[in-house]
């Protein structure tokens, strides 16, 4: 494959929906492959986190991948008088998915939480499946009771989450708490912890790569919207999708070091939802991508079963 001289810069694009500004990813199709890919990012993301696992999927077919709102920068939902539940998530993505693809067949994909997004998308716009060709959770889940976490700290969570996500509350920490200076005291007070600890992300990387991910954990937490950070991880450790069935099957990349999720309870309820559930397993040390990973780094997270798909004419 060709070197590629852009940018990531040369790939974004402004994003205008419903009163909400914010941005889009858009990388058109290598020479000789039609096929359409939409991705969905995380919890704690960007464009800019997400750009290598773009740039891999690129491989495979133009990629589009468009902000949440309240998430990379974007416009948060409380702007124009809404919550951020996730039905709202599923309309937005609906309407940007029309919007984008009208009546063309594409490819959706999404991560944890984006994945989550798509899932009950689907169930409220049931038509939108006749144009997927091809549907693949990376790590994603359905259910509450798929975290791994003890009680007291699911519990703990839960309850911290909806406290903070409060309008008072999250406005403190978008102030206050999540000033750069203060988020640079805790990560040099925490990092002891963090390169000793699970936290692969940081753990896995030298002195001088340590600090540029620590800067760039800062920066996420910056242009996430804290509010709605907050109110949509309440809703992770309330949530129930398996009452509403998805017709379509799905291709689920389970890694086998995620510190968030139990693979056997997530699949026992995707196959609550999906026409038919696809396990594909992925040897990996983390839930996600580096938040700094190229294409290169990004490449395991998508396992040669799901290449062989994608790599499929359409």
């Amino acid at each position: 494959m060709p070197k590629n001289s852009k940018t990531m810069a040369d790939y974004i694009l402004p994003l205008n929906i419903n009163g909400l500004q914010g941005r889009m990813l858009r990388m058109p199709p290598p020479k000789g492959k039609k096929r359409e890919i939409m991705y969905i990012y995380g919890h704690h993301s960007s464009l800019e986190r997400t750009y290598g696992v773009a740039e891999y999927l690129n491989r495979y077919g133009g990629v589009t991948v468009p902000d949440l709102p309240g998430f990379g920068g974007m416009d948060a939902f409380y702007k124009i008088g809404k919550s951020p539940n996730l039905d709202s998530m599923a309309d937005y993505l609906a309407s940007f998915i029309k919007l984008r693809y009208k009546k063309q067949k594409f490819t959706l994909t999404g991560l944890s939480l984006g994945f989550m997004i798509i899932t009950r998308m689907l169930q409220k716009y049931p038509e939108i499946t006749e144009q997927v060709d091809v549907l693949v959770s990376f790590a994603g889940f359905a259910h509450k009771s798929d975290f791994k976490y003890k009680k007291r700290t699911y519990y703990t969570f839960r309850a911290g989450t909806w406290l903070l996500s409060r309008r008072l509350p999250a406005a403190f920490i978008k102030h206050f708490i999540f000033r750069k200076t203060i988020l640079k005291l805790a990560y040099a007070t925490l990092e002891p912890i963090f390169v000793s600890g699970d936290n692969t992300k940081i753990r896995q990387a030298d002195k001088a790569e340590r600090t540029a991910r620590i800067d760039f954990e800062i920066y996420l937490w910056q242009c996430n919207d804290a509010r709605t950070y907050l109110d949509i991880a309440h809703t992770m450790f309330t949530l129930d999708l398996t009452r509403q069935r998805v017709d379509h099957d799905v291709y689920h990349v389970a890694i086998d070091a995620d510190r968030y999720f139990d693979n056997l309870s997530v699949e026992q309820h995707m196959r609550a939802i999906f026409k038919d559930f696809h396990l594909v397993n992925a040897k990996l040390p983390a839930h996600a991508p580096s938040i700094i990973a190229t294409a290169k780094e990004a490449a395991p997270f998508v396992p040669p079963a799901v290449r062989r798909i994608l790599n499929q004419a359409n």
